[in-house]
């Protein structure tokens, strides 16, 4: 069964860094595309990132130029490093492997950007 692990959220100042993982497993990773996206409080889920099988990217407007998706395949896991942060990027971050068939979202780390 797929399993996706979300880590590395948590508090920091306006203007720092944190970089989070998606471990997945139960799952042919490199094949698929992978995806980060965050809800904040009485919002909908909106997407981040994306980063496709071969490595292709793409953006949300509001991260471009802060944010970095990136995979390892041999390690199944995908990142988002997030650099300059601001209180609006505060929200619960989610990861998402998409298949054909569905959908598969890890549990979600939080990120709280404040001073």
């Amino acid at each position: 069964q797929v399993q996706l692990v979300e880590s590395g959220g948590g508090l920091v100042q306006p203007g720092g860094s944190l970089r989070l993982s998606c471990a997945a497993s139960g799952t042919i990773f490199h094949i698929y595309n992978m995806g980060w996206y965050r809800q904040a409080p009485g919002k909908q889920r909106d997407l981040v990132a994306l980063i496709t099988n071969i490595g292709n990217t793409n953006y949300a407007d509001s991260v471009k130029g802060r944010f970095t998706i990136s995979r390892d395949n041999a390690k199944s896991t995908v990142y988002l490093q997030m650099v300059n942060l601001r209180p609006e990027d505060t929200a619960v971050y989610y990861c998402q492997l998409n298949t054909p068939i569905r959908n598969y979202w890890g549990q979600g780390t939080q990120v709280t950007v404040s001073s």
